[in-house]
């Protein structure tokens, strides 16, 4: 079967479309079509000796090879010079829409939700992917924010004001780079055991602080140690909290700790894990990310952006 000038054009653009333009004119030259007894059409005038050369198809093609290839080595040149022993797995482009989250079974407060922000572990969705969060912001270690950037490892801060105010840049930095900063409230207060208005101070006190020192009011909340009430989520949906991720699985530098029974990853799981240092871990966060990027390559899943999957 003879490919007609229109469809040599379709094969070549469609492999090269992102490395090259394909050289395809959009119409037939005039003429009888090439295979049909015509002569074929003549190709673009050759440049003049001294001037760039024309990037035909089957040389873009090679030239996008070639630089994948040289971006691969890159990116596990990368991997190996901060301790992975291989590479992290690329997540997949994110939904267009959304999933819809609801309360994990098990998770609702007493007398019903009510509508109130969803409380979850697990974000659904049927990819090999989990999602890495990060609390507190105790420790500020300058080479875990570069390790995360050189990395390309998506992750969320849920920061607590009383241990960031010292050093707001820090998680500024963070922000630059992409990473969205969500509330753990003002003082780290166990909720539960506050009034309406305590814990309402505390979540949308902290809503307030962010939106003014980081300019982005979050949408996501944590409370401290997974407790919560109803006040809690009646408190943060008054102050523009949509949705309350907990987590599924938490990432030490020498251990996982699992919530679920088979002590395993599954596909939306959340990980939690802390900022914290040799002070308080048998490790840095450095070797905490080389612990739980182990285990999540190892068992074949990589890390997407939770604020792609989550309102």
């Amino acid at each position: 079967m003879t490919i007609g000038w229109r469809g040599r054009c379709v094969v070549f653009s469609a492999l090269i479309v992102a490395a090259a333009g394909s050289g395809c004119a959009t119409e037939r030259p005039p003429g009888p079509a090439p295979g049909h007894g015509g002569p074929l059409p003549a190709g673009p005038p050759r440049p003049a000796p001294g001037q760039p050369q024309a990037v035909g198809p089957a040389g873009a093609l090679s030239a996008y090879v070639e630089r994948t290839k040289r971006a691969r080595a890159a990116r596990d040149a990368t991997a190996r010079r901060w301790g992975l022993k291989k590479t992290p797995l690329p997540a997949p482009p994110p939904p267009e829409e959304k999933p819809r989250i609801t309360t994990r079974k098990g998770f609702e407060i007493t007398g019903g939700h009510g509508g109130l922000p969803p409380v979850f572990t697990t974000v659904p969705t049927k990819e090999k992917i989990v999602f890495l969060t990060i609390d507190d912001g105790v420790e500020k270690d300058p080479e875990f924010v570069k390790m995360m950037r050189q990395l390309k490892i998506p992750y969320s801060a849920f920061l607590s004001d009383y241990v960031v105010r010292d050093d707001y840049e820090y998680f500024e930095k963070m922000q630059d780079r992409g990473v969205a900063l969500h509330n753990h409230t003002l003082n780290h207060r166990y909720l539960r055991g506050l009034s309406y208005e305590e814990q309402k101070e505390e979540i949308c006190g902290q809503q307030d602080r962010i939106e003014k020192r980081f300019g982005e009011r979050p949408s996501l909340f944590r409370p401290p140690y997974g407790a919560y009430d109803k006040d809690t989520l009646k408190a943060a949906q008054s102050c523009g909290v949509k949705a309350v991720p907990l987590w599924a699985a938490e990432a030490f530098p020498d251990r996982m700790e699992w919530r679920e029974v088979d002590k395993d990853l599954h596909p939306g799981d959340i990980i939690l894990t802390h900022f914290r240092g040799k002070k308080e871990w048998k490790g840095s966060m450095e070797d905490m990310i080389r612990n739980v990027m182990k285990v999540v390559t190892d068992k074949g899943y990589a890390v997407a952006r939770l604020e792609d999957y989550v309102p």
